[in-house]
């Protein structure tokens, strides 16, 4: 009922043919976080009467029920009542601070790691699944540090605790962060731009959709691992 009475503001707060208004953007803790928020002050620079409100979740909020309007998702999605499209690829892999590397050795192979400080998960399984995937069946234990905040790994990461998975368009901005093993190991993730088909009328949200859907298409391509 909540989610339904937001939506209802929020279609209320502009013209279905106007530029103003209000749209939510929904997305994972690391694109929301780290990716987002230069598109976004690119957009709003351009189209000042609309404005984004930014909901960061790594459970996909439902679009159908009216959480948000518009999605960054990290796999397709299956409803049908959905517009969904295919922005490309990021992928992960593993890194450390040079301060870190500085202090141990530089792990060659993958049995290496577990003389290492790694950054990985307290309790979230689903974090587990994606290490598995990646070919590092560690349990929790294995972890010198943990957290299931994307974002708190990442800032341990650049802090130098220890070696942990970024992705990769994220690690390049970073000239600090060394790629560890990526020949051996990396894990490719899908990015798909999604929202409600009904809302493909409104001018404010297909702005949104089409300023993001260029924004991260470029960001994906800078995300692939080089083989």
């Amino acid at each position: 009922m909540a989610a339904a009475v937001q939506a209802a503001l929020r279609s209320a707060s502009g013209d279905m043919e106007d530029e103003r208004g209000t749209v939510r953007i929904t997305a994972s803790e690391v694109i929301g976080g780290e990716v987002l928020p230069p598109f976004l002050a690119a957009f709003q620079s351009r189209n000042p009467r609309i404005s984004v409100e930014l909901s960061l979740s790594n459970r996909n909020e439902d679009l159908l029920r009216g959480d948000a309007d518009i999605a960054v998702r990290m796999a397709r999605p299956t409803q049908g009542a959905l517009v969904a499209k295919r922005i490309g690829r990021v992928d992960i892999g593993l890194y450390a601070h040079r301060r870190y590397l500085k202090a141990r050795t530089t792990p060659r192979k993958l049995e290496d790691l577990r003389q290492h400080a790694l950054i990985g998960f307290d309790r979230d399984q689903a974090y587990a699944r994606v290490l598995e995937r990646m070919g590092l069946a560690f349990t929790r234990d294995a972890f010198a540090f943990r957290s299931d905040s994307d974002l708190a790994q990442l800032a341990a990461l650049r802090a130098g605790l220890g070696i942990g998975v970024c992705q990769l368009g994220i690690a390049r901005r970073q000239k600090n962060l060394v790629p560890l093993l990526h020949s051996e190991l990396s894990f490719p993730m899908e990015v798909w731009l999604v929202m409600h088909r009904d809302l493909r009328t409104s001018r404010r949200i297909l702005l949104t959709f089409d300023h993001l859907a260029a924004e991260l298409a470029g960001y994906a391509a800078t995300s692939l691992h080089e083989p």
